[in-house]
């Protein structure tokens, strides 16, 4: 009879560390599934600076701008780039200020 005691502290025991662990997970995954939303609003393709329309010309010839947006965070801005091509292809290409390329 004196196990008993035991056996059900010990039973409880277990139950309460599995709890725990499956919480701490839990709690672990919301905490990485956070995402920062950028907010791109769209601009003017004309308004791009020159920078990015040279490096489109060079580094996408047979693609035309069909949009741009404009991002900015703390002073830096990041501008996105939707190209087209002649089969209407699209590509979406993220750039700096200076018309280098983010990946």
């Amino acid at each position: 009879m004196s196990d008993e005691p035991k056996l059900f502290v010990a039973v409880a025991l277990v139950m309460g560390l599995g709890t725990s662990v499956a919480f701490a997970e839990n709690f672990h995954a919301s905490v990485d599934s956070v995402n920062i939303v950028n907010e791109f609003k769209p601009i003017e393709v004309k308004d791009l600076p020159q920078a990015i329309l040279d490096a489109v010309a060079k580094d996408y010839a047979e693609f035309t701008i069909k949009e741009a947006y404009v991002e900015e965070v703390e002073g830096t801005k990041t501008y996105k780039v939707v190209l087209t091509d002649a089969e209407d292809n699209t590509a979406a290409v993220l750039y700096t200020e200076k018309g280098e390329v983010l990946e």
